[in-house]
């Protein structure tokens, strides 16, 4: 028997067990589907986190409180307060004879709070800053200024919106926001400008907070008389590592550390927080992956007992086929091409639901506001193809050996 006559034969086969093909198909189906789909979501999720990391920019530094190992965070961002940063430290860092690639650096305080305007209210974010914001962090003013150096010096009680935060407090009744007076705290604000719409960075929306001069925040709202973070904007993502270094220099000295066991600052940059979560979102991605092909394996163990059971069924079949002159070769091609048919075409079918599973999840993450992007690639196609068809070769290698040594005479004889 010839190739093309085996085919005919193998399709006329699974086709008279129309319910049973299906459901093995279906496993396999699941499996690719699953492969393709995790990866894709993995790569979805890695271009959303990276594009919120890099929207910050990769020449940005923060020096933050505490000190932390190279891979871990500063123990403030598990809720401890340490008060080691302070405002001479930012002045310090100011000093372009010590830190030549500093571009701007600004102080920030952060909470959180109730505003209140007329019989409106808005829960959301303040951030207490200095005037050199803008310089450090990009962005572009709807209505009005960022308050002056004279006003943040002053500590003059001003106040620039984000913008949802003004659209909230203001957009009902159209009202300019500029010039309105309102409240957080009990301590009145003289609203002096409206930041453009900017969307979310780290996770964090950026147009649902409030800026204040950072005296104010620190004084009036939070009680307190340190600093939370100081941001530095490096004039080339070239000269990070060496700015790095004049940081830790300045610090040593303000700080007047003698050794490394009494550092009490840590200083972070974007590209450090890209590299790192590459690692994890691509360990994810990797251990999810394994797990959806976990499906794959089930998949071929229900390919086994299939064919081991049609073995069992056809043994009378496969008695006559060999009285006739089939010889055991053609035999077993039979049944591991019956064992590849079924594999091949649920690993194309779950190509093709794992593409449209995939774009579906891309959609509806951008219409939630995620920049997410819908990545497909090659190399997952072909494995999720590659890793079903192996399956079925070597699942069904057992039935199709067992089937091809059976007996002629002993096969006939078989009720």
């Amino acid at each position: 028997m010839n190739f093309f006559s085996t085919i005919k034969l193998v399709i006329r086969t699974l086709l008279a067990r129309k319910g049973r093909s299906f459901l093995t198909i279906l496993g396999i189906v699941i499996g690719v589907a699953g492969v393709i789909t995790i990866i894709s979501l993995g790569a979805g999720a890695q271009f959303l986190v990276l594009g919120q990391v890099n929207k910050l920019g990769s020449d940005l530094l923060s020096v933050q409180p505490g000190k932390s190992n190279e891979k871990g965070p500063p123990a403030q961002v598990f809720g401890v307060a340490i008060t080691t940063l302070t405002a001479n430290d930012a002045q310090a860092l100011r000093n372009t004879s010590e830190i030549p690639h500093a571009v701007a650096v600004n102080s920030l305080v952060r909470g959180s709070g109730t505003i209140t305007w007329l019989n409106k209210s808005v829960d959301t974010n303040f951030i207490g800053t200095d005037s050199f914001y803008p310089k450090v962090v990009t962005f572009t003013m709807q209505d009005g200024e960022f308050f002056d150096k004279q006003q943040d010096q002053g500590n003059a009680n001003v106040v620039v919106l984000g913008s949802t935060v003004a659209s909230e407090l203001f957009a009902d009744s159209g009202t300019n926001p500029i010039g309105q007076v309102i409240k957080i705290k009990n301590v009145p604000l003289r609203v002096v400008g409206v930041i453009s719409p900017r969307g979310s960075a780290l996770f964090q929306d950026q147009d649902d907070q409030i800026f204040i001069p950072l005296t104010i925040g620190q004084q009036q709202l939070l009680g307190i008389h340190h600093l939370q973070s100081i941001n530095i904007k490096v004039d080339s993502a070239d000269n990070v590592q060496q700015t790095i270094g004049d940081i830790k220099a300045v610090m040593v000295q303000q700080h007047h550390i003698k050794t490394e066991a009494e550092t009490d600052y840590t200083v972070r940059n974007t590209a450090d927080a890209i590299s790192v979560l590459k690692t994890i979102t691509s360990a994810l991605s990797l251990f999810l992956t394994a797990m959806a092909a976990v499906s794959l394996v089930v998949g071929g163990i229900g390919i086994l007992n299939i064919m081991l059971v049609t073995v069992a069924e056809r043994t009378r079949e496969i008695g006559l086929r060999k009285a006739v002159g089939a010889s055991n070769k053609a035999i077993r091609n039979q049944f591991l091409l019956e064992a590849g048919t079924l594999t091949s075409l649920g690993g194309f079918i779950g190509i093709i639901v794992g593409v449209i599973v995939s774009y579906l999840v891309s959609l509806l993450m951008n219409s939630l506001g995620y920049d997410w992007a819908f990545v497909v690639s090659l190399t997952s196609v072909v494995l999720a193809v590659g890793v079903s068809i192996l399956t079925g070769v070597v699942f069904g290698l057992y039935p199709a050996f067992k089937a091809a040594k059976l007996s002629p005479m002993e096969a006939l004889r078989y009720e």
